[in-house]
């Protein structure tokens, strides 16, 4: 039997109608930048055996008085049982202490151990370096419009959820 042409579910280019390149879309360049700026930064903390989600429940606890996991879950927009593995993890590294709350002894609360405490700086300061060596392009007033147009989406959205991916 002589070979027959292959046929194909899949439409012929010709058929296709046209759409937009994703280096068209600003969404890929912002997810771009944003990939690059958080993996350079997740480098930076793994030298600390940190990671970006312990780095982020540490500062919000930084400089706090004790704080109920629900309202650290609140503020940071995660789910209560997010918070407990974060809390439970940085407990593990000593970093982080649980303690029933004076207030309500059946509740509990979270704070930094001065380990913890003592290590936010140093971390802020990674994070501070981080922007600068992936920001570098940027004039200062460039820094400056982009963290405003920024902002300006963040609350025309409503965006409340930390970041920590």
């Amino acid at each position: 039997m002589p070979d027959q042409p292959e046929t194909s579910d899949q439409p012929q280019t010709s058929d296709l109608p046209p759409v937009s390149d994703l280096t068209d879309h600003l969404g890929f360049w912002l997810r771009l930048v944003s990939n690059h700026v958080s993996h350079a930064f997740a480098a930076r903390l793994a030298d600390r055996d940190v990671t970006v989600a312990e780095w982020v429940t540490l500062r919000a606890l930084y400089g706090r008085p004790p704080l109920a996991p629900s309202r650290l879950a609140d503020e940071m927009g995660m789910t209560r049982g997010a918070i407990t593995k974060l809390a439970d993890r940085l407990i593990a590294k000593g970093l982080v202490r649980r303690a029933a709350d004076p207030e309500d002894g059946r509740a509990q609360t979270l704070a930094l151990t001065p380990a913890g405490a003592a290590l936010v700086p140093g971390l802020a300061a990674l994070a501070d370096a981080n922007d600068a060596a992936c920001l570098e392009p940027l004039t200062p007033d460039e820094r400056a419009s982009l963290e405003r147009l920024l902002r300006r989406i963040v609350d025309a959205r409503g965006l409340a959820a930390v970041p920590i991916d």
